[in-house]
């Protein structure tokens, strides 16, 4: 399919991210992070829990922007306390975004430079450092560049797996990055260290490409061309989940 967009590309890898995952909790930071949590719920993820943003667990999934004429079908209550019980006890997968990202998965939304006078003030570190312990994190890098695939972090705000292993058991229970997806290609751990794997790269991207703006050395092993939308998944995009277009006005890259 021609007419594909880099958008859409990324929304079904974003997607793909929650294949598996069965009955948890989809918690999905961004405009294109949220297409592919609720396109999969759509999909090959249909016990995936997603909300309204609120307190109610939805049995389907609203497009993006409010309107449309969509109607909710609420299937359960989850206010902000009850998502707690949830988080500490791993049923939750979030994709959250990445300002840096280092080999091993540290994340960085903090700020950048010298913590003690940084060059620029960032979100902080918000639910990250709780979230990768007690969970699987997704990250998704909507401009992939050596800015951000960078050696070392400034700030560890999410923890990647070099510092779950120093932790030791206290880390090892639910302690998962899943998967980065970037507006260049998909990523894992998959490793024997643990060390960040080029898995796929976009369609019209080469793996120099990607390796030059990584400023880190990626394992690659058997490469392959990121999946395009299946004629139904483009349907659902399209047609349901983002009739708008809202997706196609997010910068990548």
């Amino acid at each position: 399919m021609s007419d594909v967009t880099r958008a859409e590309l990324c929304a079904v890898a974003l997607a793909e991210c929650f294949r598996g995952d069965g009955e948890i909790l989809a918690s999905a930071i961004g405009t294109l992070p949220t297409l592919g949590a609720r396109l999969a719920k759509l999909t090959f993820a249909p016990d995936l829990l997603i909300t309204d943003g609120l307190h109610y667990v939805l049995d389907n999934a609203p497009p993006l922007g409010a309107g449309n004429g969509f109607q909710p079908v609420i299937e359960g209550w989850l206010p902000y306390r009850s998502v707690f019980d949830l988080l500490w006890a791993g049923r939750r997968h979030v994709v959250m975004g990445a300002t840096q990202i280092d080999r091993f998965g540290n994340q960085n939304i903090a700020c950048i430079g010298d913590p003690k006078q940084p060059r620029a003030q960032l979100l902080g570190m918000r639910g990250a450092p709780g979230n990768t312990i007690h969970h699987p994190t997704s990250y998704w890098v909507p401009n992939h560049g050596p800015k951000s695939f960078v050696p070392k972090v400034d700030v560890v705000s999410g923890i990647g797996y070099d510092r779950a292993a120093a932790l030791g058991s206290r880390a090892a229970r639910f302690h998962e990055i899943r998967r980065v997806v970037s507006n260049l290609g998909v990523f894992d751990f998959r490793t024997r260290d643990h060390a960040m794997r080029l898995v796929s790269v976009h369609p019209g991207v080469s793996a120099d490409e990607v390796v030059e703006k990584t400023g880190f050395a990626l394992v690659i092993e058997e490469l392959v061309e990121t999946r395009s939308p299946t004629a139904q998944e483009l349907r659902l995009l399209r047609e349901r989940l983002d009739p708008t277009g809202v997706a196609a006005r997010e910068p990548l890259g």
